[in-house]
């Protein structure tokens, strides 16, 4: 080590690699075989970038398009659990809807400013998506379940617009309505799965002693695919 010159060994501007002679250069194959040993029981590389590919993933809708599903601009009017009068086909009540999908997506899903749309079912699950937002930041001040309960009930009366009309959250998301009837099927289904959202939506928000759930609530301030809820 002596014959080594000291800027070469100390000086942190500089890296290079010492003649094969060095005990360091010496070394290097047993720290080779350490690594080896590793990569063998975990492939440490393999791993991290799978754990970077799952935090990247947004989480698709598991409904297929479907042929038989009726569809209004686009959107499929999918089945929902729901005794709200409306013009969706009536789901199992053992299997998950695109309600139960939306708000168990939501806490990951909210958090994405871009959404690689796989389906039909993919566009009405981000419309879902967008509405429990802003249900959430009218839930935020609202410091118990009556409280909360009401500000919903108030959201539910606000008029639903369709594509083509001022206040619609995703320009070109569902097309434009070809006629009124094909508009208010539309507005009658949004109408529908937003006041059932709603309502799957307190049980979340708030506890079963009517406190708010900050688990939930503290997701009103993110905000889905850049959109400024007011």
């Amino acid at each position: 080590l002596s014959s080594h010159p000291v800027s070469l060994l100390r000086s942190p501007l500089r890296r290079a690699t010492p003649p094969a002679s060095s005990p360091w250069h010496q070394q290097r194959p047993r720290r080779r075989a350490f690594s080896g040993v590793l990569n063998r029981s975990l492939p440490s590389v393999d791993v991290h970038c799978t754990w970077r590919s799952s935090i990247a993933m947004v989480y698709h809708s598991s409904f297929s398009d479907d042929d038989g599903i009726t569809k209004a601009c686009g959107c499929p009017l999918l089945p929902l659990k729901t005794h709200i009068k409306g013009p969706a086909p009536a789901s199992d009540s053992d299997k998950a809807d695109i309600v139960d999908e939306a708000i168990t997506f939501f806490r990951a899903n909210v958090f994405f400013k871009n959404f690689h749309v796989k389906s039909l079912a993919d566009k009405l699950l981000i419309y879902l998506t967008s509405y429990i937002n802003i249900a959430l930041k009218r839930l935020e001040s609202c410091r118990t379940l009556a409280v909360g309960t009401k500000a919903i009930i108030n959201l539910g009366l606000e008029n639903v617009p369709v594509p083509g009309e001022p206040g619609f959250p995703f320009p070109g998301l569902f097309t434009l309505p070809e006629s009124e009837e094909e508009a208010e099927l539309l507005r009658n289904y949004l109408k529908q799965i937003r006041e059932e959202t709603s309502g799957r939506l307190l049980n979340c928000a708030y506890r079963a002693n009517g406190t708010p759930n900050k688990w939930w609530l503290a997701f009103a301030k993110r905000k889905f695919m850049n959109l400024v809820i007011l």
